[in-house]
């Protein structure tokens, strides 16, 4: 780093840190020695047994999963937050598909789970279409536990079980041209009652540049808390982007496409002005109609301060360097 302040015209020279907005402090960095510990770590997180379950073959194979079948746990990216009780963040959900309340857990059970598949395309050069099978063959899974942060200001942290999405990206071997992905989910009318709402542009787009989407905290989810992905959180497959507000992380995922031209996101297609396509958590940014310097945690309802992309600012933040003069968070 070079020096910013020089005392005594170049006699003395003062070393002044400055920490970003986004990095962690020296006492929120993970111990190595406790991160080697991780294993003791989860028990106290509450996860106990849930994370030796969810194996791939088990995954594939649906609901019924035999216990003592351990997935690979990646600690890379430590939460920093007790994990979130099962219950509360399987029983809250988003799902405007199925109704515009919060207690759609019930209905999201008619999704049918299977048959289910991804048809990859667009500019590539191996497009396909992938069984969720297929996908769970393929792609050794691993377990993360990330903070989710809502753009309406609420919270969780959960344990996802999946596989970086670059994964896919790279058999799919995008063309020069490809800058962008973009992402379509599921538009059943006869198990989503709230697709015949015509103010709504149906089906659920979402997008990313090829840049994030690569990026290593990009997942896609199969499972979570050592359980196939319920329908209401997405099942069978979805995206978690824990740095972005939650409506990017789209679920129930049919097609993906590597495209030129940047997608115009479902959310930003209804009111570009509150939801633009960034969507980076940003405390200093509110949302038109609420502040987002505050978030209320699931199932315990404590309010605590949002940071800057959710705290993993560290890890993403080189990816808008060149983009400061953008709308980058709404």
């Amino acid at each position: 780093m070079a020096p910013e302040t020089d005392i005594d015209k170049g006699t003395r020279i003062m070393w002044i840190k400055r920490r970003p907005g986004w990095a962690l402090s020296e006492s929120q960095v993970t111990d190595e020695a406790v991160y080697l510990r991780r294993r003791e770590i989860l028990k106290t997180l509450g996860l106990g047994g849930a994370l030796a379950v969810a194996g791939r073959n088990a995954l594939a194979a649906g609901p019924a999963l035999p216990p003592g079948v351990s997935t690979a746990l990646n600690l890379r990216y430590p939460p920093g937050r007790a994990l979130t009780d099962e219950k509360a963040a399987t029983t809250y959900n988003n799902y405007y598909e199925i109704a515009t309340i919060k207690d759609v857990w019930r209905g999201a059970q008619a999704i049918p789970q299977r048959p289910w598949s991804i048809a990859v395309g667009g500019l590539c050069g191996k497009p396909k279409t992938w069984t969720i099978e297929d996908v769970l063959k393929q792609f050794p899974v691993e377990e993360r536990i990330y903070r989710h942060r809502c753009v309406e200001a609420w919270a969780m942290t959960v344990p996802w079980s999946g596989f970086p999405l670059a994964k896919l990206i790279d058999l799919a071997e995008p063309g020069p041209d490809a800058a962008y992905v973009r992402f379509t989910t599921l538009a059943n009318p006869k198990v989503m009652p709230g697709l015949s709402d015509p103010t709504f542009p149906w089906p659920y787009v979402e997008g990313l540049t090829l840049a994030e989407a690569r990026h290593d905290l990009a997942f896609v989810a199969t499972g979570m808390y050592g359980k196939p992905m319920p329908p209401q959180d997405g099942g069978p497959i979805r995206l978690v982007l824990p740095w972005k507000y939650g409506f990017k992380s789209a679920k129930a995922i049919v097609k993906i496409e590597f495209v030129k031209q940047r997608p115009m996101n479902f959310w930003q297609a209804i009111n570009p002005d509150e939801y633009g396509f960034w969507a980076n958590v940003n405390p200093d940014v509110p949302h038109p109609r609420w502040s987002q310097k505050t978030e209320r945690l699931l199932g315990t309802g404590e309010i605590v301060p949002t940071r800057i992309y959710n705290g993993y600012g560290q890890f993403v933040a080189p990816l808008y360097a060149g983009v400061k003069h953008q709308a980058l968070f709404m």
